[in-house]
């Protein structure tokens, strides 16, 4: 192998050098030359030993393969760049940087590049420069002239981007982490908190790894996707029904918007006129039924016939003809006390769940028990039904949500992202997918497959009761008589409150049991355990200007959501 010779630059050379040197490495960062390789460059034969070998001959070896590969740039680089920031690719990948060369015909041109290429090109000519002068060589080569054939060149950059940031097509939160470009190989691996890539899985996968590269470091909340929440106005308390015994532990609103039926601990069904419900009119009351002797746990107004079906603690179902207001079919078959109970929207079947941990799905008209859905190891005590697959969703006490086949009327999915008992769920209706309430916080799901969206955390207790309305305000309700009104498509909690206990009794008494939006949404229902019904009204006094949007602590909670690992 020839060697190549060049003579040492002049102080004067090296005095110009070191402020282009000093300049370049604030600009760009540091290099380290790491030659962590025993090899000696002179192994072509025994004579080359008595060779003089200058720094520059030592460099050339050393970048072996060359530092940069078009090739290696164009596949890996730009691809990995645009996988990573796929709306903003223009603005990080190509970060044009005008330099007038000089051209074959004497005439100057402007070249583009980008950043990756400009800092290695720029960071090489330095390291080169420094070669030249002998300020590495002893580094590198020690007393020994043997320097590793194996070298390698790191480059720490900083990338400013908080000018800019970076977000995805789909709104998702930034990966944090480093890029990391192979030298010899056109490899590359991405390294951040949340990458599946690493270099077992590249060995596994039979691909050649090389020890050194290229780190970019990047700004992890710049990064972060902050959502813009939907202005919601604060709720007020606006009536307070005081007619059961007990405390109050369900509600339900008929198809027409004109009256809502509430069950509690007093055994009885209360159906109430909304409209004077809403002015506290005294003759409020339309009916009280009797027939439970046990508290009335769930309640459900048929849309296309007119009944109302309750369930309740003595494993009773009953359907109730409100044309004479009598009981006219049971469904017997659960073993325990049932605490929940759903119609389908479109098909004439109701579906319980209970102490027994089971789901029944019966038939409406002939009273037969169509499926068991069986899989729980505790209470089912929340529901949902849907027209389209999977029909059927369950919350049971053993922290688990399954989503069922009604056809087959088996489990399709079951999520056990809680840690909690799961007690609420809730579905908007103008969009597929629905939220889960537990002690340890509230979460959104894919209605159609499970997939999880996000949580909504803030709110401590245990969550009893939720519900949400068409202008996308969540309502979670806990044991302690907390409230927090989130925006459902965002999770910003825009208000906490605390329900008002009635005069007389035990501040111990101040639960949420229940909740439901009427058909509008403009009044809330809340079922406590103060034996009293509130109804909810927004405030129409209230505008963006006087209730703002607390942005400044919205934004850290995203941040800090963010760098979590889930």
């Amino acid at each position: 192998m020839s060697t190549m010779t060049t003579a040492a630059p002049t102080p004067s050379q090296q005095q110009q050098l070191a402020p282009l040197s000093a300049q370049t490495s604030l600009k760009r960062s540091r290099i380290l030359f790491d030659t962590s390789s025993s090899s000696s460059i002179n192994n072509t034969n025994t004579t080359a030993q008595t060779t003089t070998t200058t720094p520059l001959a030592a460099a050339t070896q050393a970048f072996v393969p060359p530092l940069f590969d078009s090739q290696l740039h164009q596949q890996t680089i730009k691809r990995k760049i645009r996988l990573q920031y796929p709306s903003e690719y223009s603005k990080l990948a190509f970060q044009a940087e005008e330099n007038e060369v000089d051209a074959e015909g004497g005439e100057k041109q402007q070249r583009k590049e980008t950043a990756t290429a400009r800092a290695v090109r720029e960071i090489r000519r330095e390291a080169l420069d420094r070669l030249r002068s002998g300020e590495d060589y002893v580094e590198a080569g020690g007393d020994n002239s043997d320097v590793g054939a194996e070298g390698r060149l790191v480059i720490h950059r900083e990338v400013d981007m908080k000018s800019s940031v970076m977000q995805s097509n789909q709104g998702d939160v930034g990966l944090g982490g480093a890029l990391i470009v192979s030298g010899s190989n056109n490899t590359t691996a991405f390294s951040g908190p949340n990458s599946t890539t690493t270099t077992e899985q590249q060995q596994q996968k039979g691909q050649p790894i090389r020890s050194g590269g290229i780190l970019v470091k990047r700004d992890d909340d710049s990064n972060t996707t902050i959502p813009t929440p939907k202005w919601h106005a604060p709720w007020k308390l606006s009536t307070v029904l005081s007619s059961h015994l007990g405390w109050v532990r369900s509600v339900a609103f008929d198809p027409h918007n004109t009256m809502f039926a509430t069950g509690g601990n007093d055994r009885v069904i209360k159906i109430f006129d909304l409209a004077k419900a809403c002015v506290a009119s005294p003759d409020a009351l339309k009916i009280t039924l009797t027939g439970h002797i046990s508290p009335v746990r769930g309640l459900a107004f048929s849309e296309r016939h007119p009944y109302l079906f309750s369930a309740g603690e003595d494993k009773l179902v009953k359907c109730w003809d409100l044309e004479t207001n009598q009981v006219i079919r049971h469904y017997h078959g659960h073993l325990s006390g049932v605490f929940a109970l759903k119609l389908h929207p479109t098909l004439d079947l109701l579906v319980t769940g209970g102490r027994d941990a089971v789901a029944r799905v019966w038939d409406m008209r002939t009273k037969h028990q169509v499926h068991c859905l069986t899989g729980h190891d505790n209470t089912v005590g929340a529901l949902l039904t849907k027209g389209t697959d999977p029909q059927i969703v369950t919350g049971s006490y053993d922290s688990t949500i399954k989503l069922w086949d009604l056809a087959a009327g088996k489990c399709m999915t079951t999520l056990t992202h809680h840690k909690k008992s799961v007690r609420a769920l809730a579905m908007p209706s103008y969009e597929n997918t629905f939220i889960s309430g537990a002690a340890d916080s509230l979460k959104k799901w894919v209605g159609s497959d499970g997939r999880f969206v996000k949580s909504f955390t803030g709110h401590k207790g245990v969550i009893n009761a939720m519900a949400v309305n068409d202008d996308g305000v969540l309502l979670s309700g806990a044991d302690d008589g907390s409230m927090n009104f989130w925006d459902y498509n965002t999770g910003h909690c825009f208000q906490q409150s605390m329900t008002v206990a009635q005069p007389g009794s035990l501040d111990a008494e101040n639960g949420i049991f229940a909740a439901e939006f009427d058909l509008t949404g403009t009044r809330l229902i809340t079922c406590e355990a103060d034996k009293t019904i509130k109804i909810w009204k927004e405030d129409e006094h209230a505008s963006e200007l006087t209730h703002p949007i607390d942005m400044k602590n919205w934004r850290k909670k995203c941040i800090a959501e963010a760098k979590k690992r889930y």
